[in-house]
């Protein structure tokens, strides 16, 4: 899927390509069973489910989502839902203003809710 991946990031903005890469490449690191698979034109990072995906925005910086922001803890402070119920992210606009120990810890955080807690779809009552 490699290929996929540089594909998308060389259609994006050259501002937008070295922080995308940065990001790849500190996500990919933190779990050698971390996959890319690039689906909805994102690249996604997944292990048995989808863990978070990467989002280039159109005003500029790039959006790092978690999938099941909802069930994190977000003890470093750094997620915000803007206006979503389950997922929730970061936006950065360059890759010196990534904190890269919050960060983690909230990667982490999110590799063993994947690793230990099944992911169920809840409906929403009508």
């Amino acid at each position: 899927m490699e290929e996929e991946l540089i594909f998308f990031i060389d259609r994006q903005e050259p501002s937008a390509q070295t922080l995308l890469w940065y990001l790849h490449r500190f996500i990919s690191q933190q779990d050698e069973a971390i996959q890319v698979k690039i689906r909805y034109q994102l690249p996604f990072y997944y292990r048995k489910s989808w863990i978070c995906y990467l989002n280039p925005l159109k005003k500029g910086g790039l959006e790092l989502a978690f999938t099941r922001g909802n069930e994190l803890a977000d003890a470093p402070g750094l997620l915000d839902f803007r206006g979503r119920k389950q997922v929730s992210s970061v936006i950065f606009k360059h890759p010196e203003e990534v904190p890269e120990a919050s960060l983690r810890e909230i990667l982490m955080e999110a590799l063993w809710l994947d690793q230990h807690v099944a992911y169920t779809v809840k409906k929403q009552k009508e």
